[in-house]
C-alpha cells in the first residue's frame, strides 16, 4: 500500500486495529519525525559532537551535550536524515563501526560528569559494508553492549522509528527503553526473516506477523518498558505533540532514575537484562 494511501486509512483508525505490517510501513514513512527534529523541540542548547577520535566522523549517528529542564544530559541518536541529500549524508541511518565508537566515547564522558544519557533508535540495522565489516563493526557492537551494562549512569532510550537488529540494540541496553506507539523493533527486517526463514521476500508482510515487532506486542513480553502515544494517524500527523508526549514523559521518568543510588541502578539494570535472557531461553 502506498504511504500516502495508507496515511488516510489510519486517521480514522483506532491505533490498536493496525497490523504489524501497517506499524513497519508507519515507522518507516519519509515524513515521520526523525530524532534531529526531536531533539530541537524536546532539549535546550544542545551542542554536537564529532568523531570516535580513532577514524573518522560518523554522520548517522548525532551526539551531544544539551539541557533538559536545566539538567545537562548527554544525547545520542541515529539519524537518517529527511531529504535525499541528508539521507546519502548520513548514510540512511546505518551506522558504520566509527559511529559506535563515537556514541562509546560520549556515554562514557557521562558517566565521567554524571550526566544522564537518553537515546533516541531509529535504524534499519547497522551498516553491512565491507569496510565496516574490515574496521571491526561486530566488536564495536558488542563493546558498547558490555558498557552500556555497566555504565555508571542512567541510560533511557526511545525507539522512535525502525528499531532493526544489533545496530539498534548498540544503543538500547538502558534501564528503561521506550517505544513510540508505532514505532518497531526486531532482531532483523520482515524482508530478510521472511528471506531467511522462507526463501521469499515476499512474505515480509507474515513475517512481521510472527516477529512480534510492534511496541505493543513488546511491551507484553517485558522487552520494553513503556509506550509512548502518538497523535491519531501517527507521530508525522502531529509532530508537536509526539515531542510533548516525550519531554512529558522524560520529565517524570527521569528524575527517578537520577535519584537511585549508583550500584542499585546497574544491579536493576543487569538483573532486566539477565531476566530477559532467561526468558528467551
Amino acid at each position: 500500500m502506498a504511504f500516502e494511501a495508507l496515511g488516510k486509512v489510519i486517521t480514522g483508525f483506532k491505533h490498536k486495529e493496525l497490523t504489524p505490517s501497517e506499524k513497519r510501513t508507519i515507522a518507516r514513512l519519509p515524513e515521520r519525525p526523525n530524532a534531529s527534529q526531536y531533539i530541537d523541540k524536546i532539549f535546550d542548547s544542545f551542542i554536537e559532537f564529532h568523531g570516535d577520535r580513532a577514524f573518522a566522523e560518523d554522520a548517522s549517528i548525532i551526539g551531544g551535550i544539551a539541557t533538559f529542564n536545566g539538567r545537562p544530559v548527554t544525547v545520542i541518536a541515529q539519524q537518517k536524515g529527511s531529504s535525499t541529500e541528508e539521507k546519502v549524508k548520513r548514510n540512511f541511518g546505518m551506522p558504520n563501526p566509527e559511529g559506535y565508537r563515537k556514541a562509546l566515547r560520549l556515554m562514557k564522558q557521562a558517566e565521567k560528569f554524571k550526566r544522564p544519557i537518553i537515546c533516541f533508535v531509529d535504524t534499519q540495522g547497522a551498516y553491512p559494508g565491507l569496510g565496516a565489516e574490515e574496521r571491526g563493526q561486530g566488536e564495536a557492537i558488542a563493546k558498547n553492549l558490555l558498557e552500556m551494562a555497566t555504565l555508571k549512569t542512567p541510560i533511557i532510550s526511545i525507539v522512535i522509528g525502525e528499531g532493526g537488529s544489533g545496530g539498534a540494540l548498540a544503543m538500547a541496553v538502558a534501564d528503561e527503553v521506550w517505544m513510540l506507539e508505532h514505532a518497531v523493533y526486531s532482531i532483523l527486517s520482515p524482508e530478510g526473516f521472511a528471506t531467511i526463514l522462507w526463501k521469499d521476500s515476499s512474505r515480509a508482510k507474515e513475517a512481521a506477523e510472527v516477529m512480534k515487532i510492534t511496541a505493543q506486542d513488546l511491551k507484553h513480553f517485558g522487552i520494553i518498558d513503556r509506550i509512548i502515544k502518538e497523535p491519531v494517524g501517527g507521530a508525522h500527523k502531529d509532530f508537536l505533540k509526539a515531542a510533548e508526549a516525550i519531554k512529558k514523559t522524560l520529565a517524570s521518568a527521569l528524575p527517578i532514575l537520577i535519584n537511585k543510588p549508583t550500584e542499585e541502578l546497574i544491579e536493576t539494570r543487569y538483573d532486566k537484562y539477565r531476566g530477559m535472557g532467561e526468558f528467551l531461553e
